[in-house]
């Protein structure tokens, strides 16, 4: 597949769930109107189009600041203005006899100021003058990659990250909330009430399987086995490459398609299997910690019900997928974790100095911790590989 049909299967999945966006907001106008309302319009929001930050501070950066409207939207403005382009019709209410629709423009500012800042929506209203009740995020979501991609992963694994047969970097974050009132479910092992983003990355840091919403309980490689992924591998359903693998740190089960590192005093051939795994796998942990670094909402605990910040992550996750393929400077090589095979050390991406916190990871799994026979003999044959036919020069510096 090449770069412009990929940015057309983005913008088609932006598309597609901005309409499901509408479809939501005209179930609750609905519900809104079987209660009584005191005030259709405050004066001060009803001068938005004349004082609003879409009507100054953004048209006055748009001219004088560039990296600042960047920072504020996380994309330049002819990326906005081509997004834009793509998604107004889908988004753009018409005005009615009572008032006027929030313009498209408008909506697209809106939500990416979310995303990129996570300020809350009493920020947004005096922000931008739109009234909370009206502020509604847009709902990407990620679609499993067509067997051309899933060759096309591999090969990039292959090639740039030395783990043949891979087609992905799998694992799991939990996404701080605000208790809901009705349950406890959402409660982790850290003594926090989050929901868990299980997304699996390819070759080029981009996330191409997305399950968001399981609540932060179930908090071990469960999560995994649980998912429409696990099943989808489990049944041989996606049309892989054959022999295909991913790759996962110890919060998930080893599984015959699944790889996961050796855990106990683990021999020199083990560790290097682990090095090599761990080298493939990074990708995965760099990919959300771009994801945080530029959106974010998903830092701080989100103030919504876990129903509603389910499409929050989901649109973050399409955007950053968005950018990654329509600009060469939304992930630069410092951004990223990036070996000195001479010192034998791991340098540190520039994301990890702009954010305070991460995403906190999921714990070793408890969940089907006997591995099968053969998950085990793949391993083997693996390790084996990477000691030696497989293997690359500046291994033994890493280990």
């Amino acid at each position: 597949m090449d770069n412009q049909t990929a940015i057309r299967m983005e913008l088609n999945k932006i598309i597609l769930l901005l309409a499901m966006q509408c479809i939501q907001k005209l179930i609750s106008a609905r519900q809104k109107k079987k209660r009584k309302r005191k005030i259709w319009v405050r004066d001060w929001i009803s001068r938005k189009q004349d004082l609003g930050a879409s009507a100054q501070l953004l048209t006055e950066m748009r001219v004088e600041d560039a990296a600042g409207y960047k920072n504020h939207l996380r994309m330049l403005p002819h990326q906005f203005d081509f997004l834009l382009s793509q998604v107004e019709s889908a988004i753009q209410k018409q005005d009615t006899h009572m008032r006027n629709a929030i313009p498209a423009k408008v909506k697209l500012e809106v939500t990416l100021t979310y995303l990129a800042t996570g300020d809350s929506l009493h920020t947004l209203e005096a922000l931008y003058r739109v009234g909370r009740s009206t502020i509604s995020i847009f709902l990407p979501e990620v679609l499993i990659p067509s067997r051309e991609d899933w060759i096309r992963i591999e090969h990039g694994f292959r090639t740039k990250w030395n783990f043949p047969g891979c087609v992905g970097a799998l694992d799991g974050k939990h996404i701080n909330i605000f208790a809901p009132d009705d349950t406890s479910d959402y409660y982790n092992y850290k003594g926090a009430n989050t929901i868990i983003l299980l997304a699996l990355v390819d070759d080029d840091y981009c996330f191409s399987y997305i399950n968001v919403g399981t609540n932060g309980r179930a908090s071990d490689g469960g999560v995994y086995q649980k998912s429409n992924l696990a099943q989808a591998m489990e049944n041989n359903t996606l049309n892989l490459p054959d022999q295909s693998v991913i790759v996962a740190d110890a919060a998930f089960p080893l599984k015959t398609y699944l790889m996961k590192p050796y855990q106990t005093t683990p021999t020199r051939r083990e560790k290097i299997f682990n090095y090599r795994l761990s080298r493939a796998r990074r990708i995965v942990e760099n990919a959300f910690g771009i994801l945080v670094t530029r959106f974010r909402v998903l830092i701080n605990a989100i103030d919504m019900t876990p129903k509603k910040i389910d499409p929050i992550t989901l649109a973050a996750c399409a955007l950053h997928n968005w950018l990654r393929k329509t600009s060469d400077m939304y992930i630069t090589q410092r951004c990223v974790d990036f070996e000195d095979i001479q010192q034998g050390v791991v340098v540190p991406g520039a994301w990890r100095a702009q954010m305070r916190q991460v995403l906190e990871g999921l714990p070793p799994t408890r969940y089907n911790n006997h591995a099968s026979r053969r998950a085990e003999a793949i391993r083997n044959t693996y390790a084996q590989l990477f000691e030696t036919t497989e293997a690359v020069p500046w291994q033994g510096h890493m280990i």
